[in-house]
């Protein structure tokens, strides 16, 4: 999944236990699900194959609009996330699930924390993400079918944990101690590399459509001034991510962007190869005196 994010992101439910684990421990499906997203976190690719159906028609959505068709799509998706990142931690922070018969579905929050290498520093993300999916019992054992994945809009305070202790790690994600901007409203674009411009127009969440080959921006995080998320464009096939700084009055923001997917090239390094953002508010948000 990804996810992403992420995005590229290969996000939360890459399910799997290990091939020595016996069928017993996995007899009910929330056990399943708690060994499979381990499994994602430890890059046990092995155990998540196995554990994941490969059947040929079977459609999953990840973060950004990503859509995955059959295991193949899968398969290449979740090696590329294996092979950028550092290293992967998934805590899950709420998992339902029901079942009938061979059957189970499930919605999950999960924190998708994600390690990679720039220069000499380890840069860590974290992706406050939601989902649901299905399960079926086949031979015996659960496999995840099908899942669905999208980043969650409360609050990061609290979710985030304490620093690491490694000196080297820069966070991307701080406990919101202030209140949320309101970026709603319209936006205009420019990339300044190309001297190309156009509008976005965001919910409050930061949310939206914009005017560049039926583009999409969501957003994943916005501590203090700083705002990150992604976007997608279905008109030429690409994804990527951006981060970006408010100014004092949340009128405009300046930052960079970057691919994470083009076409079928899935392993672009994240923030390698992009450019640089100039926003500029249309419209004055819901609710502004």
């Amino acid at each position: 999944m990804m996810r992403g994010l992420l995005a590229p992101s290969l996000l939360a439910l890459l399910l799997g236990v290990p091939m020595t684990v016996l069928a017993s421990e996995t007899s009910d499906p929330a056990s399943a699900i708690r060994q499979l997203v381990r499994a994602n976190a430890e890059k046990d690719f092995s155990t998540l194959s196995r554990m994941m159906a490969h059947d040929a028609d079977i459609i999953s959505y990840g973060v950004a609009g990503r859509k995955y068709v059959g295991w193949s799509e899968l398969e290449q998706g979740i090696k590329d996330e294996f092979l950028n990142a550092q290293k992967l931690e998934i805590p899950i922070n709420e998992l339902k699930v029901w079942t009938k018969d061979n059957l189970a579905w499930y919605a999950m929050e999960l924190d998708y924390i994600r390690y990679v290498t720039e220069g000499a520093e380890l840069k860590r993300t974290i992706l406050p993400m939601r989902e649901t999916g299905v399960l079926e019992q086949r031979d015996g054992r659960w496999q995840l079918l099908s899942w669905h994945e999208s980043f969650r809009t409360a609050s990061l305070g609290g979710a985030l944990g304490s620093p690491p202790a490694d000196s080297r790690l820069r966070h991307t994600s701080e406990p919101q101690t202030s209140r949320k901007p309101d970026v709603s409203g319209e936006w205009e674009i420019l990339e300044v590399e190309d001297d190309k411009r156009y509008t976005a127009t965001l919910d409050g969440n930061g949310n939206g459509p914009y005017s560049q080959h039926n583009g999409r921006f969501t957003t994943t995080t916005i501590a203090d001034r700083l705002w990150q998320g992604t976007w997608s464009q279905s008109g030429n096939d690409r994804e990527g991510g951006f981060e970006i700084q408010l100014s004092d009055d949340g009128t405009a923001a300046k930052g960079i962007w970057w691919y994470t997917r083009v076409g079928r090239q899935k392993n672009i390094p994240p923030r390698e190869h992009g450019g640089t953002y100039h926003w500029k508010r249309l419209t004055r948000p819901a609710g502004a005196q």
